[in-house]
């Protein structure tokens, strides 16, 4: 089985996707076999690591391998991605479209949060992590990223209102998790600091809180705010051109973060 971690905040908009898709490409960089698992309806992470639904071919998404209740399920809807570059062929991916929304009317049936975890089972034993881009809620969609997960790494912006659904992510682990999710083992092991503005007293204030709040937790390096780096979100591509040496820089510092505090077995 894959180390499988999930990328969490209660709060949209703080480059939770971005640090999922880019820290999945620097641990194929380095050689690294990952899975993407899109938990979010909007697809985002789908859309930025390449991938178009096609409504000709109609391919099976997570939705469906959630739907269908069974262990093994999300076998046959993970797909390449889009990219072109020598290490894409590392990364694959169970996408998600705006249907995923519908596994949310499900969360009061018995055992439904297990489901993702029974549609992972066996099928993620040829990677060595598995990434699993969670909404930005506590509900229904990221119970199930939660329960699936050995670790979860939260992604937040130096800003008061990402910091407190940060805060809220944390307790929500530590108090659910081990009951509520049946996940005993589920350990948060990192804090992501995204899109930092260097230029700003008061993101560097809301910085220096967030290391009050979380101490070791969070890591380094912080991702700073450069608009190369949503220039190659918007147009899925891999930070391979060089006019994104400086986010490619950071994200390969970020991934050996990443590895040592949530190494492989």
């Amino acid at each position: 089985m894959a180390r499988r971690v999930a990328m969490v905040n209660n709060k949209g908009g703080v480059g939770k996707t971005t640090s999922t898709v880019r820290v999945a490409e620097g641990l194929a960089k380095a050689g690294k076999r990952v899975l993407v698992v899109d938990m979010d309806p909007q697809g985002n992470a789908s859309q930025m690591l390449g991938w178009d639904y096609d409504p000709e071919e109609k391919q099976p998404t997570i939705s469906q391998a959630i739907k269908a209740d069974h262990e093994g399920a999300a076998r046959d809807v993970i797909q390449p991605i889009g990219w072109e570059c020598d290490y894409a062929d590392r990364i694959t991916l169970a996408p998600a479209r705006l249907t995923l929304e519908n596994r949310m009317s499900e969360a009061g049936i018995a055992g439904a949060w297990r489901r993702l975890e029974k549609a992972l089972e066996g099928v993620d034993d040829t990677v060595d992590y598995t990434l699993i881009d969670c909404p930005p809620s506590l509900f229904h969609l990221t119970q199930l990223g939660l329960a699936a997960a050995h670790d979860a790494v939260i992604v937040t912006e130096a800003d008061i209102y990402a910091i407190d659904a940060a805060k809220r992510v944390r307790d929500f682990i530590r108090a659910k998790g081990p009951k509520d999710l049946a996940n005993p083992t589920l350990s948060l092991r990192g804090v992501i600091i995204n899109a930092f503005n260097e230029q700003t007293v008061r993101q560097s204030e809301q910085r220096d809180s967030v290391r009050r709040i979380f101490g070791d937790l969070v890591w380094d390096p912080i991702v700073k705010f450069r608009e190369a780096l949503a220039t190659g979100n918007n147009n899925a591509i891999p930070l391979t051109e060089s006019r994104f040496s400086e986010s490619r820089a950071t994200y390969e510092l970020l991934t050996q973060t990443f590895l040592k505090e949530i190494p492989l077995p």
